[in-house]
């Protein structure tokens, strides 16, 4: 064989298209919010690879129209191909026409997806259109379907309950304080772990915090230790609209929206006329009403909710039980007195304390990570 001629393509079997799928889904993080992240491998008959890609910025092309096209740029037929994609496509027309249509007009053989989409608009319609046409439709293992949600957890968790997945990143010492007693806190963690809270932040579609926080600490929320094609929305909890517009979090890049509960008309009158939007979602003892305030993110198409907040609003979310997970940097150091994770309390009872589950622990320089999830509270048994 000379050097000038075609190198063999490597045959994969479907299990391993569906794994080069999700990673191709993982491209999109950043990317397609607030759309699901979905990758695509097409085979063709022998198993070889004909195509691929991964869905693309809102109004882009999704997964399943990028790999016909990669397809058709290398001059290879789809007619009869098996297509595989990490979540069922779409028989709906948004921004973009159906991707089920697209599939049956090229003439595919087969439709081999990893799960269900759970968007109302589609939730099985997209394999009906294709079955309806003499397409098969296949639907991988559990393994490969739980590996295609987590990739998605936020969309959906947006989807089937109405709000982001709500995801509460903390840096703590080892006795469990997140900063001295007069709010110093940078920095309790070291280098790795701060560029891994950017990549968190990163996949979030919103970035939220307090005023309490930025009245400390006045962060950028931003992006910025590692590459991001966008930056996520940020999003500040401010009753009575304290923040001084002055604020790093109000600078650019990226767009901020702020809830408030009824405040000052003044104030209000100020943030609007420095370009920032004001929602108004009042709740109890004047405070905003924080899961009124999710639903309206899960309008407005956040997947994924990321806080950096202090020690009441973490607080808060935990007692009203909307925090899904928890991101923990924990640092080998001990502050003594000083401000503890969450505020919230007293518990009359060990056993009501809130529960969770860990999903990793990775070392990070001299810090660990630890990925812990909440764990639904039994149902009470009937005296």
């Amino acid at each position: 064989m000379t050097s000038a001629e075609p190198q063999p393509v490597a045959p994969l079997s479907v299990e391993a298209a569906m794994q080069r799928a999700l990673q191709l889904a993982g491209q999109s993080i950043a990317l397609s919010e607030p759309n699901p992240r979905v990758g695509c491998v097409i085979l063709d008959a022998l198993g070889r690879l004909v195509g691929e890609g991964h869905t693309r910025e809102p109004g882009g092309p999704h997964a399943e129209v990028v790999a016909l096209r990669d397809a058709a740029a290398r001059g290879l037929s789809v007619e009869g191909a098996t297509v595989v994609v990490t979540l069922e496509p779409c028989a709906h027309h948004g921004r973009t026409p159906p991707c089920a249509d697209a599939l049956v007009a090229a003439r595919v053989g087969k439709v081999v997806m990893a799960i269900e989409d759970p968007n109302p608009l589609v939730a099985g319609r997209g394999a009906a259109r294709l079955r309806a046409a003499g397409i098969g439709v296949e639907i991988a293992g559990d393994a490969l379907a739980m590996a295609a949600r987590e990739l998605n957890i936020g969309f959906f968790s947006r989807m089937q309950r109405g709000r982001p997945w709500l995801r509460l990143k903390v840096a703590i010492s080892l006795d469990g304080r997140t900063a001295l007693p007069d709010g110093t806190s940078q920095w309790i963690t070291g280098p790795e772990a701060r560029t891994d809270g950017h990549a968190w932040r990163r996949r979030a579609g919103a970035v939220l915090t307090g005023v309490g926080t930025v009245l400390d600490d006045d962060p950028r929320l931003d992006v910025r230790l590692v590459p991001t094609p966008r930056q996520p929305l940020r999003v500040l909890v401010d009753s009575r609209l304290d923040a001084p517009l002055a604020a790093r979090i109000f600078q650019p890049p990226g767009s901020v929206l702020v809830y408030a509960a009824n405040p000052a008309s003044d104030r209000r009158h100020a943030f609007e006329a420095a370009g920032i939007e004001v929602a108004d979602v009042p709740g109890p003892q004047g405070k905003v009403d924080l899961p009124a305030m999710l639903a309206d993110l899960a309008r407005r198409g956040v997947n994924e909710l990321h806080v950096e907040a202090g020690h009441k609003l973490n607080g808060s979310l935990v007692r009203e039980g909307l925090v899904d997970e928890m991101l923990v940097y924990v640092a080998p150091k001990l502050l003594g007195i000083g401000r503890e994770l969450a505020l919230f309390g007293p518990l009359e009872r060990l056993e009501a304390a809130p529960s969770l589950r860990y999903e990793s622990v990775t070392p990070l320089g001299a810090d660990l990570r630890v990925v812990a999830r909440m764990v639904p509270a039994e149902p009470a048994t009937p005296g």
